[in-house]
């Protein structure tokens, strides 16, 4: 599974490689699972659009969880509500997804924050004006056998732990986590093995890792412990104080003004999207998602991980919040990142979507 966190390459103009296209409405698999939802009139029902509707592209990562609340509101017709033909188009990773949107291939990217601040960093010139994500999607986790050995992030002084790639934001939020806790960072081996490090801590190749779903669930299946799960709302309020903004959508700031009507229909639809995701059935959302994106996984897991952190991980309100926007540039610095150096009032315009 590719990462949404990847850190941000050369900014440039040629060509993004393209995973998967999402397009048009396919609601058949939601309408079954509407049947319970209470308070659906509230989200504005699901109706059929008719009319010319406006062609967008939306570029965003590959990563499971981040995607949720995008394909339930294009599955469920609220883009087209609003008068949108979105294309989303995932890419490999957000660095990727930012890339695109500073070259002008896209018209929107949705990425980690820690993506858009590093972006932003390097001289991308966007602005953040919608969240759909309010914690990391990753947990820091033992592998089987060190679960007796390894009980607290302090007891991974001059231990080998995995991270998706150096510089990402699971690597950021590590070095925090572990400066938290009063490790020497520089004794720790950082082994870069990308997104999948289910098989490497469940072989006992590395000591602990940060892992996503799928795999948190099936190493604790296995014995593994959760030392610090950044999916679980308490486990983030007692390590950062509240909640840590992670996934949302980016604009190029030249765009702004001129797209600010278009932004707030697609704002309201992903708001619609994000009340839906909350109240649907989670065999209802999986059904929703590409087959590519599962392909080789455990459907029924995926529904389970999505009914267990749904009301964690997504807010019911895409205005930007900044405090744990502030939260984001206070790990990034603290872990050394580029994205430490960004003023906030530069990158987020909460104003755009605000009621």
């Amino acid at each position: 599974m590719s990462n949404c966190c990847n850190d941000l390459g050369p900014l440039g103009r040629g060509e993004v490689e393209v995973l998967h296209v999402s397009r048009g409405v396919s609601r058949r698999s939601l309408l079954k699972g509407m049947a319970g939802v209470a308070g659906l009139a509230a989200l504005g029902g699901v109706r059929p659009a008719f009319g010319q509707q406006e062609r967008v592209r939306l570029a965003f990562c590959s990563q499971l969880l981040c995607v949720v609340p995008y394909e339930a509101t294009r599955a469920a017709g609220f883009f087209a509500e609003e008068g949108l033909d979105v294309e989303l188009v995932y890419t490999r990773g957000g660095s990727a997804a930012l890339q695109a949107l500073n070259g002008g291939a896209v018209d929107y990217a949705a990425t980690s924050f820690d993506a858009a601040l590093n972006a932003f960093a390097s001289g991308a010139d966007i602005v953040r004006v919608a969240t759909t994500g309010r914690l990391p999607l990753f947990a820091l986790a033992t592998s089987v056998e060190q679960a007796d050995s390894i009980t607290s992030v302090a007891d991974l002084e001059g231990r080998t732990v995995g991270v998706s790639a150096l510089g990402n934001a699971d690597h950021a939020f590590l070095r925090y986590l572990l400066g938290r806790a009063g490790v020497d960072v520089d004794s720790v081996s950082f082994a870069t093995v990308g997104t999948n490090l289910y098989d490497a801590l469940r072989l006992g190749q590395l000591d602990a890792g940060m892992v996503q779903e799928p795999a948190l669930s099936l190493l604790q299946e296995r014995g593994a412990r959760v030392l610090v799960n950044g999916m679980d709302i308490e486990d983030v309020r007692e390590y950062l104080g509240g909640a840590y903004e992670f996934m949302g959508v980016a604009v190029r700031r030249e765009e702004l003004e001129a797209k600010r009507d278009q932004i707030r229909r697609l704002a309201r639809a992903l708001e619609k999207g994000l009340g839906f995701v909350q109240e649907a059935e989670p065999e209802a959302l999986v059904d929703a998602l590409p087959r590519e994106i599962i392909t080789g996984g455990d459907r029924e897991l995926v529904a389970r991980s999505l009914e267990r952190y749904r009301a964690s991980l997504y807010p019911r309100e895409v205005t930007l919040d900044l405090d744990a926007m502030r939260r984001v540039i206070e790990v990034q610095k603290a872990a050394g990142g580029r994205g430490g150096s960004v003023d906030l009032e530069a990158i987020a315009r909460p104003d755009v979507v605000a009621s």
